[in-house]
């Protein structure tokens, strides 16, 4: 399956968290579901308003939590957790209320390299990690906070309109440099582990002869 635009993904991740949520009332204690309704939902925040996708990222934490209280040691859990906390954090336009969630968030991430130390993506979200507070610093310096953090729509004037166009092009550049591909990831995390579940499971080997 191969999700060509953005309907599609936003469908799809939709389809995930309700299968995700009906399988957590029938077995509340499945982690690896809690993981995949997470990663469902941290999808799913990006089509929606800043306060909204503040408000889903959350529930995608608390999901992880719970996850993490079953077994304690999921790497993949503790992963998209360093993901929601990075994720939170973009979505914060001040710089100290920002900061706790950057810090959560490479914890996370060392606790997943700790859990799978062979993991490259786990290996590449702990090292990029600890470039994520100077990009938002970065950006809320060149005033690129309003589009890209949630602070409102832009009130530039339309003489200077291309000067904010650009500058809303260089914020997002900069902001996908860090999570971009990481958001990407957890939602192929979070495909994978759907289509695993739908599968039928495979039939015995043949007896011998």
């Amino acid at each position: 399956m191969e999700m060509s635009n953005d309907l599609d993904r936003l469908l799809f991740f939709e389809q995930a968290r309700k299968i995700s949520e009906a399988t957590y009332a029938s077995n509340p204690l499945d982690a690896d579901n809690l993981t995949r309704w997470a990663g469902a939902l941290l999808e799913l925040s990006q089509f929606q308003s800043v306060p909204d996708s503040q408000k889903m990222i959350q529930d995608a934490i608390s999901k992880l939590e719970e996850a993490l209280s079953i077994n304690p040691r999921k790497h993949d859990a503790l992963w998209c957790l360093g993901n929601a906390q990075t994720s939170f954090a973009f979505l914060t336009n001040k710089e100290d209320e920002a900061r706790p969630y950057f810090e959560k968030a490479a914890q996370y991430f060392q606790q997943a390299v700790d859990e799978d130390p062979s993991n490259d993506i786990y290996l590449k979200s702990l090292e990029i990690s600890a470039k994520a507070p100077e990009l938002h610093q970065e950006i809320i310096k060149h005033g690129l906070g309003q589009q890209t953090l949630g602070a409102g729509p832009s009130t530039s004037t339309s003489s200077n309109s291309t000067k904010t166009a650009t500058k809303n092009k260089t914020s997002s550049d900069l902001k996908y440099d860090i999570c971009g591909w990481i958001i990407l990831a957890v939602g192929i995390v979070a495909w994978v582990g759907f289509a695993k579940s739908q599968m039928p499971p495979s039939p015995p080997p043949p007896p011998p002869r």
